[in-house]
């Protein structure tokens, strides 16, 4: 088979309780990442590999199949997402089912796209890279970074301080998305991050890292704004 997009959504988050499928402007937020993966039209197969029944059923009632449930060594505090990965792809090999393509999606980013997904697919392709990571700008140079120590304010680089934001090199952060990569290259080295990793670059627009309530809220109000601009056909 050529693709799988396999989302990663175990059930017991802490900081926000039930995340995964708590409700974000009107529905279970997995949704977003499932509906962009099946729309995409790319994937042989769009799973959900989860622990919790619950998600299970919403992820199935979704359109995505959820063929068998997360072990126990995969669903601790501990495990990365790497090992979920390969727990994944190892199960369906048993099964007879080996897949050239991966996509890790996470279950708590509504700002995947189908679109998105489709580049990412065509650029790994195209570049023979072993990954393609979504990535935005820091709006701020990093290099101007600040410490506080006691109250006090300092440079973490001081020699940065007189110098002007287009004298620094920009710099870039995961948008905390998908990434797709080549299922064979990431076997053998087990790691998403390798020295063929390409970056794909979005608007940091169009990202929110979610991980309390203040995060999930500017999430929401980031995804209205852009569904009516889009809607009003503002650019």
């Amino acid at each position: 088979m050529k693709a799988i997009a396999i989302i990663t959504a175990r059930g017991g988050s802490k900081r926000i309780p039930r995340k995964n499928i708590k409700r974000f402007l009107g529905k279970p937020i997995i949704l977003y990442s499932i509906e962009a993966a099946l729309q995409s039209g790319i994937f042989d197969v769009v799973m959900v590999s989860t622990d919790d029944l619950e998600i299970a059923e919403v992820a199935k009632k979704a359109g995505a199949e959820v063929p068998f449930l997360r072990s126990e060594a995969t669903s601790t505090d501990f495990s990365s997402t790497a090992d979920v990965l390969v727990e994944v792809l190892e199960r369906f090999k048993a099964e007879g089912k080996e897949f050239e393509y991966a996509c890790c999606c996470y279950p708590t980013a509504p700002f995947i796209t189908p679109e998105k997904l489709k580049t990412a697919f065509e650029m790994l392709q195209h570049a023979d890279a072993d990954t393609i990571l979504p990535i935005a700008k820091y709006s701020v140079p990093i290099w101007w970074a600040l410490k506080l120590n006691n109250n006090q304010v300092s440079f973490h680089w001081p020699e940065n301080e007189l110098k002007r934001s287009q004298d620094l090199p920009a710099a870039y952060f995961d948008t905390g998305q998908f990434y797709f990569f080549s299922v064979q290259r990431f076997l053998k080295s087990k790691s998403i991050f390798t020295n063929n990793t390409i970056g794909l670059e979005v608007p940091e627009t169009e990202v929110q890292d979610i991980d309390n309530e203040e995060d999930w809220n500017l999430a929401e109000i980031k995804y209205r704004w852009l569904h009516e601009k889009q809607n009003k056909n503002v650019f």
